[in-house]
This record gives structure tokens, C-alpha cells and sequence, in this order.
């Protein structure tokens, strides 16, 4: 690891970061202080369940998988995070270990914070405790809707309402993990996945173009396969 005073991509790192925007050129600079710089290639794991929390992971390029496993070891994948975005943070208020595992999906950059340091920088700027907190609350909504969904919505509206959440308005997607992380973050097979994937084509909704791009040619029929 590298301070990251002296890594090329330090200050954009932090400029990215939705939680520091609006910090004055100083500001950013104490941020940079207690930073430091992590590389790693795809496969390679930036934390494990069980490791020692208090730390802040900012990506800077690349994408991370965070998921958990299951006591027989399915795993089930909460979500897929990419640059601009922050992995880490309920650790930094609790003592408890990390409870989930963070996988990078490819090369990725990042730029990793000192929890304690941070947590002074915190009271001293509380703008910035105040924009973690909106984020955790957005995480928590998104996270019950999840469950929600998994829960009580049927496979065609949870297939459906993903694929328009990821188009953005958008007409053509490319879907950012493999379908088995899709499939299980949408608590569902691989298999089913595929399966209506390929029904949602067959009746003339979206084109299935290789193993992740999907051109969307029905939206309001996929919006109403939400609200059925």
C-alpha cells in the first residue's frame, strides 16, 4: 500500500466520493492525510467475515462484490458496488468484526481511510457524519426493499423491475455481475434466472445479446409486469 500524498489517483478518489463533496481544498487535503492507496487484481478479496472492522474502502476504479455465506456456504450476494462508492462503513461505529466478504470483480483501485482518524475528522466537520448517515439510511431502505421483494414479489416482477432499475431510462444494458450473482441477489437460481430472462424474450420484451447485454424492447410491458 501506498500513502496516498504520493499515488496519482488520491485526490480524485476522494473528490468522487459523494460523502466529501462540497469539502473545501483543505478539507480534502486532511482526507488525504489518513489515506492510503490498495490495488487489487479480480478474484482477490479486499475483506473477509470475521476480519477487524473500523476502516473505510473508497473505490477509485474497478468493482467490488459484497456477499455472505450461509452456514451450509450458499452464497447470497447483497450488492455490487463501483467507483465513487464506499464499502465498510457500519464498521466504523461499531466494534463488532466484519460480517460479510468483499470481492473484487475485476482489477480495482481504492483508497482506504483510517476509521479512528476519521472519526475525528468527523466531529470536526460533521457535514461529513451527517452525508454517511443519509447514505446508511439509503442502504437500510434499499436494503429492506429487498428483502421485501425476495420475500413476497414473484419471479417475473423481481426479473422485471431489475432490469429497469439497472436501464437507468436507458434502452440497452449490460449487466454489471454474472447472472449467478444477479440470480442470487435476487434470491432465486441461476436456472430461473435464465429461464425468465429467456421467456421475457420470447415474448418479445427484451433481446438477449451474449451473456450480459440486454436490449429492452417492451418497457411499458415490463413496467406492467411490476405492477401485476
Amino acid at each position: 500500500m501506498q500513502n496516498c500524498q504520493n499515488c496519482g489517483h488520491h485526490a480524485s478518489c476522494i473528490e468522487n466520493v459523494p460523502i466529501f463533496k462540497g469539502l473545501t481544498h483543505e478539507e480534502m487535503a486532511e482526507i488525504a492525510q489518513i489515506s492510503i492507496s490498495r490495488s487489487l487484481k479480480k478474484g482477490e478479496m479486499v475483506y473477509r467475515a470475521g476480519d477487524k472492522g473500523g476502516t473505510l474502502f473508497i473505490l477509485h476504479t474497478g468493482r467490488v462484490k459484497l456477499y455472505r455465506l450461509s452456514s451450509s456456504g450458499k452464497e447470497q450476494v447483497l450488492r455490487v458496488v463501483g467507483p465513487g462508492e464506499f464499502i465498510g462503513e457500519l464498521s466504523l461505529f461499531s466494534s463488532l468484526a466484519l460480517t460479510d466478504f468483499a470481492q473484487a470483480l475485476e482489477d480495482t483501485t481504492m483508497c482506504v481511510l483510517q476509521g479512528e482518524r476519521l472519526k475525528a475528522l468527523m466531529t470536526k466537520y460533521p457535514s461529513i457524519a451527517l452525508k454517511v448517515m443519509d447514505e446508511l439510511s439509503r442502504r437500510l431502505e434499499k436494503a429492506e426493499s429487498q428483502i421485501e421483494a425476495i420475500s413476497l414479489s414473484p419471479v417475473t416482477k423481481r426479473v422485471a423491475q431489475v432490469i429497469l432499475e439497472l436501464s437507468s431510462g436507458k434502452k440497452e444494458i449490460v449487466l454489471p455481475m454474472s447472472k449467478s450473482d444477479l440470480a442470487s441477489q435476487l434470491g432465486m437460481s441461476q436456472e430461473t434466472l435464465s429461464r425468465k430472462l429467456a421467456d421475457f424474450q420470447e415474448e418479445g420484451l427484451i433481446e438477449l445479446k451474449g451473456h450480459r447485454k440486454i436490449v429492452i424492447k417492451e418497457k411499458s410491458r415490463l413496467k406492467e409486469a411490476i405492477l401485476e
